[in-house]
């Protein structure tokens, strides 16, 4: 099955170009492997209208079966991707971003101090993974298993449950 996906990588310093976006091209390469489709990629640093305007103009203009985001979960000060996503949500999807917590606690105590969140605009499923390339190991196996069948269900496809 193909699968856009489109990565947003929110990063001060990689948007300043300070430092290098190894969390979007962990993604990037996982998107290869899959045989999915790298339908957008940026960089943006860690403002709230900057990550909404690019989460907004990717699933209404259907960029994107999935978007995953990668930076800005966490308790800082500017970490404010969860808010920038629940802002142009529609329905939210509870279970995977509880999943990613869960399922990273099997490497580090610390992923449950992400507070990315995921859910859905328009037919494209949203979720926010920590700008870490460890988190983002861990969070695309967590999703790997679920991508196909949550585009399917989102393009309106009828799928064996």
């Amino acid at each position: 099955m193909s699968v856009r996906v489109a990565v947003l990588t929110v990063s001060d310093r990689g948007e300043a170009g300070r430092r290098r976006d190894t969390s979007g091209d962990a993604l990037a390469d996982w998107v290869e492997r899959q045989g999915y489709q790298l339908s957008g990629r940026e960089i943006v640093p860690d403002e709230t209208d900057l990550i909404a305007a690019v989460l907004v103009r990717w699933a209404d203009d259907r960029v994107a079966d999935l978007i995953i985001t990668t930076g800005g979960t966490g308790l800082g000060p500017r970490d404010v991707t969860p808010e920038a996503t629940r802002a142009v949500l529609e329905r939210e999807a509870p279970g995977i971003a509880e999943a990613l917590r869960a399922d990273g606690r099997d490497n580090t105590p610390y992923s449950v101090l992400s507070r990315g969140t995921a859910g859905i605009r328009g037919a494209t499923l949203i979720v926010n993974l920590p700008g870490g390339t460890s988190g983002v190991r861990d969070g695309i196996i967590t999703l790997s298993p679920i991508v196909e069948h949550a585009a399917r269900l989102l393009r309106g496809e009828l799928t064996e449950h």
